[in-house]
């Protein structure tokens, strides 16, 4: 039971790009299945979570693995919604959210090479809640638009509509926000690591 959480983390990871395929496929039958996927990594993502602090599962590859997962799942999303979206999601936005997750990696693997670890923000969670329900959202959306009547008319409208810009707005100002808290928190720990040497 302890290797579960790590087991689920690899799973997630594994079924990422049969989720994007699907959801590029732009088949009815293939995008709903990509939600479905999708749903059930952002489960799996809160249950290895709460798996490994139950089972005292910690470990090095698990603290890697899991925000590795993460950013597989959602910046793979991120950029199959620029490619089937690009008004609703442009691509700048998806470079901010990528650029900023390149920075937080780096940030990590440098702690980690002089035996520091970059604990992750309550804030960050909670980033990353917000990016997977806006996700979970968008492809929906994309699921109900091709329902006949007015499921699929109102969904339509809905992704034509201003407000899935406005809260990528706000999700991107979000993930800048946390990247630059980590950004402030390596840098206070770098003065202490100079202080103590």
């Amino acid at each position: 039971m302890r290797h579960l959480p790590n087991a689920l983390t690899i799973a997630r990871i594994a079924l990422t790009p049969v989720l994007l395929v699907l959801l590029l496929g732009g088949t009815f039958t293939g995008q709903l299945a990509a939600l479905g996927l999708f749903v059930a990594a952002a489960i799996s993502d809160y249950l290895d979570g709460k798996l490994a602090r139950s089972f005292r599962a910690r470990s090095r590859l698990g603290q890697f693995l899991d925000p590795f997962a993460d950013k597989v799942l959602v910046l793979g999303t991120f950029v199959c919604l620029a490619i089937l979206l690009p008004e609703q999601v442009p691509w700048w936005a998806v470079g901010i959210i990528a650029a900023r997750d390149l920075l937080v990696t780096g940030l990590r693997t440098w702690a980690e090479a002089r035996g520091r670890s970059l604990r992750t923000l309550p804030l960050a969670k909670t980033k990353t809640t917000v990016q997977l329900v806006f996700l979970i959202g968008m492809l929906l959306l994309l699921v109900l638009r091709r329902l006949p009547g007015s499921v699929g008319y109102y969904a339509e409208q809905i992704l034509e509509g201003p407000l899935p810009l406005w809260l990528l707005v706000g999700l991107v100002a979000l993930t800048v926000l946390t990247g630059l808290w980590y950004v402030q928190g390596m840098w206070k720990q770098t003065i202490v690591y100079r202080h103590d040497a």
